[in-house]
């Protein structure tokens, strides 16, 4: 893939979440001065932590295996190396989704008040 994607990708990418944060503080202030504001939207708008642990650990888990995977291919022959790298990236990634999974279930299960 060409570098020169990159740029407008990331661009697009940082406007487009801009808009929706901005979008969503206008929608959570709507709601509060209509009165709107029951357990349903509290719900909604509930930053719970602890959830957000868990989210940091399945990208971290993630990004390390798929480092991981592109520091094997890197070893492997020159014949076979981007086939490979790009199949030893999804694996790698799917076990690391497959471990996140199985891990913040026994979390959870071990202290339900996370939820």
């Amino acid at each position: 893939m060409d570098s020169e994607i990159f740029i407008p990708l990331i661009i697009f990418g940082f406007f487009a979440y801009v808009i929706k944060i901005l979008s969503d503080n206008r929608v959570r202030n709507r709601l509060i001065e209509k009165g709107l504001v029951d357990e349903k939207v509290k719900f909604l708008y509930h930053d719970n932590f602890r959830l957000k642990n868990f989210t940091s650990l399945k990208w971290g888990m993630l990004l390390i295996a798929l480092g991981a995977a592109l520091f094997i291919g890197q070893l492997l022959p020159y014949d076979a190396h981007e086939e490979l790298t790009i199949g030893l990236m999804f694996l790698f990634g799917g076990i690391a989704f497959l471990s996140y999974y199985f891990l913040a279930k026994k979390m959870l299960d071990k202290n339900p008040a996370a939820e």
